[in-house]
């Protein structure tokens, strides 16, 4: 008899430190899932403060005479397909992709535009658009800081799920992997100088 109560007391040891270590591990994964889902709303403040610079930016373009409407239009377009996106948590990769595609397709036609204004030195001198240039150059520092963060998040919780015995846990309770921003095509090529 006692030998059978100590049984029962090591199997019992045994299931609440299972459980202890089950419940210690899901509740890191939802922790550490809530922090990416707070750094993916970081990103998406600051990619709205970039897209709501942009109808000030353009109505003082706009007063430029004879400026490209072209430009203006692509620019105004692209942040129309930006605005459409939304997600109520971190996306999982095909919507990150979406996502990354709507805003690349946003900073090229910002780009076009800062490009061709160049050609307007009256508008460039306007101390309205030089105010809109440069808070735009800050919020573009305030993106790459917020994608690394998301990204740190990103990792840590990837790196968690990804452990044993928590990846067991993590596939019966429907914890999977998270993406990552990744560097944009082109990007990492620096500009070539010709002299």
């Amino acid at each position: 008899m006692s030998k059978g109560l100590i049984g029962c007391g090591v199997i019992l040891a045994i299931a609440l430190v299972l459980a202890a270590t089950g419940v210690g591990s899901y509740n890191r994964l939802v922790e550490l899932d809530e922090g990416v889902d707070n750094a993916w709303s970081q990103v998406e403040n600051v990619y709205q403060r970039r897209a709501d610079l942009i109808p000030n930016l353009v109505a003082t373009v706009k007063g430029a005479k004879e400026f490209e409407q072209e430009t203006l239009t692509q620019v105004v377009e692209a942040r129309a397909k930006v605005g459409q996106i939304n997600f109520e948590s971190a996306p999982d990769a095909g919507q990150l992709a979406q996502f990354e595609a709507a805003q690349s397709q946003l900073s090229s036609a910002l780009s076009r535009l800062l490009v061709v204004v160049e050609r307007y030195p009256d508008l460039k001198a306007t101390e309205a658009f030089r105010d809109f240039q440069a808070q735009l150059e800050g919020t573009e520092n305030r993106i790459t800081v917020e994608r690394k963060r998301f990204n740190d998040a990103t990792l840590a919780y990837n790196k968690t799920r990804r452990r044993f015995p928590t990846i067991l846990l993590a596939k019966i309770m429907g914890f999977s992997d998270k993406p990552y921003f990744e560097a944009t095509p082109g990007a990492e090529e620096p500009p070539k100088v010709e002299f």
